[in-house]
């Protein structure tokens, strides 16, 4: 998309923003940097989505790890975890967290590996709010909620879009195009002049 069809994407939006579901897998968003070679500004992915879906905050839904460190038993949140979970909820996100797990790692630098993974919360979500929206816009290139779209989309006709980087896109969410049951997928990289934070610094 060029910047003149992003425009006319999101005025069109505005005729059902107030009937759509965001789903941030800022997990998986975090790591579109690989391949982006920039990070995703959450100020600035909330402006984006604002024009997505407005009304409703518990419609625009976003996800992460709450890391409180190696101790299990720790209740105070790591500074970068506590500054992203902070910043989407100043930013009217419906934050939906889970602890961070540290896994016993012999292969990894540091010892262990950390995982949370919430693709079960995010599909419940759907479900439980399917009475609230009409669609899907998912921010997350990883196929595991292709199964869930697929049946909202037979079940009670919901429409999904996809958000990824080129890239990182599942082969399960490609399949999920073709198939019909993805409305289509959207890239990062067309809207860098939105999402980037130092592409937002430059124009000021």
């Amino acid at each position: 998309m060029n910047h003149r069809e992003i425009t006319q994407f999101l005025s069109d939006f505005e005729l059902i923003r107030e009937r759509t579901i965001v789903i941030v897998d800022y997990g998986n968003v975090e790591k579109w940097k690989n391949n982006l070679g920039w990070g995703v500004g959450i100020r600035q992915l909330a402006y984006l989505i604002r024009s997505l879906s407005f009304g409703n905050q518990a419609l625009r839904r976003f996800y992460y790890g709450a890391d409180y460190g190696k101790n299990e038993k720790g209740t105070t949140l790591v500074p970068w975890s506590k500054s992203v979970l902070d910043t989407a909820k100043y930013n009217k996100f419906e934050v939906v967290d889970k602890r961070v797990k540290y896994i016993h790692d012999n292969t990894n630098v540091h010892g262990f590996s950390k995982k949370c993974d919430l693709d079960v919360e995010m599909a419940i979500d759907l479900i439980k709010n399917r009475e609230n929206y009409d669609w899907i816009v998912l921010f997350s290139g990883d196929g595991d909620l292709m199964y869930a779209a697929k049946y909202l989309k037979d079940a009670y006709g919901k429409k999904c879009y996809v958000f990824g980087a080129r890239g990182h896109i599942g082969r399960e969410v490609m399949d999920a195009k073709t198939n019909g049951d993805v409305a289509d997928i959207l890239y990062a990289e067309d809207f860098e002049y939105r999402l980037n934070p130092r592409y937002e610094a430059k124009m000021s």
